[in-house]
């Protein structure tokens, strides 16, 4: 992998880690399209600093928030910001569960099975549908739309499904406010990321010999810069209720993998 490789699988990651169109979709239609050598399977270290970058973006982003947050539970008092946190994490229970009982059987589904990427942008180009079509509330998330958000995020450790299009499109669906249903969605994966990559640090998953740290940089820029702007997008284009646009994208991507498939 040159730098040029590595400065478009950072855009790419940056992009579709918000924007509702599959990252994980989008980087197996990668390798199927530019071959399985251009992502070597030593790259998991690469992978890491590209979703470190994406969730640097996101505190970026959402600095003020966060700031409130920390100051909120220093107070050491029930209040709405601790609230917050308390949901965040409840939101992470079913990811961690299926991720740690799962992991092996997970990765299996990340082999270049284009057909099943397909139908799960489908479901995808689905949900975004209904949730555009959703009514306007300023409902805030309960703690028990935190739980069911989280099982929509276990959900799309498929690959193909969109992450945030799947917290999103939930939470809306559950009568929430689509902003705030946009700023919980980038929130609640930051402490997934940092989580999955101490664990890999930790393990000795992670191989740091032979590292060009010329092209991680490379890719981390590039992650997190296409990241800071496709997560402040995003939050507007929730808020105008544009997603029908990346349900005709996600159909249209997702047929042309489908069709790809069947002809290999």
């Amino acid at each position: 992998m040159d730098i040029l490789d590595s400065i478009i699988l950072g855009i790419i990651q940056g992009l579709t880690e918000f924007l509702p169109v599959s990252s994980s979709g989008h980087l197996e239609l990668g390798k199927a399209i530019l071959g399985d050598d251009s992502i070597p399977e030593e790259s998991l270290l690469f992978t890491v600093v590209l979703h470190f970058a994406t969730a640097l973006s996101t505190m970026v982003v959402f600095r003020k928030d966060i700031w409130v947050i920390l100051k909120g539970i220093l107070k050491f008092q029930w209040n709405e910001d601790l609230q917050f946190l308390t949901k965040i994490i409840i939101s992470m229970i079913p990811a961690v569960l299926i991720g740690y009982n799962y992991e092996s059987e997970l990765a299996e589904l990340f082999g270049g099975n284009i057909q099943l990427v397909g139908f799960m942008l489908l479901l995808t180009a689905f949900l975004l549908y209904l949730a555009d079509k959703a009514k306007h509330t300023d409902k805030k998330v309960s703690f028990k739309n935190a739980l069911i958000i989280g099982f929509a995020q276990a959900i799309a450790m498929l690959p193909g499904i969109s992450r945030s299009g799947a917290t999103i499109s939930t939470s809306v669906l559950l009568g929430n406010d689509k902003t705030k249903a946009a700023r919980f969605s980038f929130l609640m994966v930051v402490p997934l990321i940092f989580g999955k990559i101490g664990k890999d640090v930790l393990t000795g998953t992670i191989s740091y010999d032979s590292t060009n740290f010329t092209i991680l940089s490379a890719g981390f820029i590039a992650a997190f810069v296409s990241g800071l702007f496709a997560c402040t997008w995003m939050i507007s284009l929730v808020k105008k209720s544009k997603l029908t646009y990346f349900a005709i994208y996600c159909v249209v991507v997702g047929f042309i993998a489908i069709t790809y498939a069947s002809m290999n």
